[in-house]
């Protein structure tokens, strides 16, 4: 008589029939957990006060936001302390999603148009800052007199803070004092109201974000050019390609995994830049700089503060970077290049 010995004998219960499979992963489920947390007990300790403080740091303010959202709450209905002894409770009520309806969908929202010029505003500086930080990486990837000194100058405009630099290109476009129109009048070209002006304004606020932003593009993407095979290059020279076709076939596609991610963290960034547009023209003229940001600020803190209705707006732009880095990472993942 033949025996079958293809499959491997299967353990059998008490009542003669096999462990189901999912119980076998639910059981299993705990042990795995265990065995990884006694393997790398070390790095869970290590991570564990980073993890607790950023829970504290981020997630509280984050829980407290949601909250209030679907609040009424304001400066006058929030509590208060007055002298020492005195304090006066909280007296706002919940709306539920009242102040989302009506930042969406009310008769006087701004939202859409605020909505249409930060994205227009965030595709213009990521734009701007990924062509001229790739531009400037190639340059500075070449054996160059003086390379060093050159990536030291160019990246000054990242180590200085931000609002130190907005200051002082607020300075330079000043209409009647500024370094720029003066500059222009000296060699005979027609001057400009950089910071008043509606389109000028946009035009400027641009250009200093895209100041404060090439440096990260440059070093970032200097660094995955640095790490590229020069084998690569060579193969390509042997077969006779042209510097175009080695930078659209070798460069390009190996740059992909740092130029994703820089156009990630830049995008999620700009989308927030909330110091060039409030320090350079404070959302005007008018409303033609203001953010999706610059106007929950406002809401916030100035006038009649309206804490519900900021906090609506805050969650309102969290759920817009979540819903476009999911998206963002499903395309990747699409490409082969997943984070």
């Amino acid at each position: 008589m033949a025996v079958n010995t293809d499959s491997p004998p299967t353990a059998v219960t008490a009542g003669g029939d096999p462990p189901a499979r999912g119980h076998r992963q639910q059981a299993g489920t705990p042990g795995r957990l265990r065995r990884a947390l006694s393997k790398h007990w070390y790095a869970w300790t290590l991570v564990a006060p980073v993890a607790i403080v950023v829970a504290v740091l981020v997630g509280y303010p984050l829980v407290q936001g949601l909250y209030l959202s679907t609040t009424n709450a304001n400066d006058k209905n929030s509590a208060k302390n007055i002298g020492e002894f005195i304090r006066i409770p909280a007296t706002y009520e919940s709306v539920g999603l009242d102040n989302y309806t009506e930042i969406l969908f009310g008769d006087n929202t701004t939202f859409w148009a605020r909505l249409g010029w930060t994205v227009t505003w965030t595709i213009a500086c990521v734009g701007t800052s990924l062509v001229i930080g790739l531009t400037l990486a190639i340059m500075l990837n070449r054996q160059v007199r003086g390379r060093s000194l050159y990536r030291t100058l160019l990246v000054l405009p990242w180590a200085v803070p931000a609002f130190v630099s907005t200051f002082s290109w607020r300075f330079i476009m000043n209409n009647d004092r500024g370094f720029l129109n003066h500059a222009l009048e000296a060699v005979g070209l027609p001057t400009f109201d950089w910071l008043n002006d509606p389109t000028m304004a946009q035009i400027s606020v641009v250009l200093v974000n895209t100041w404060l932003a090439f440096p990260f593009v440059m070093v970032a993407i200097l660094g995955g050019l640095q790490s590229i095979p020069a084998e690569l290059y060579e193969a390509a020279d042997m077969d006779g390609a042209t510097p175009w076709q080695k930078f659209i076939h070798i460069t390009l596609p190996a740059l992909r995994p740092v130029s994703s991610t820089v156009v990630l963290l830049s995008t999620i960034w700009t989308f927030n830049m909330f110091p060039v547009i409030f320090l350079l023209t404070n959302g005007g003229p008018g409303d033609q700089t203001q953010l999706l940001v610059t106007t929950a600020y406002q809401k916030a803190f100035t006038g009649l503060r309206q804490f519900g209705e900021a906090s609506a707006w805050g969650v309102i732009i969290l759920l817009i970077l979540v819903v476009f880095a999911v998206a963002y990472r499903r395309m990747l993942r699409k490409q082969g290049e997943v984070w």
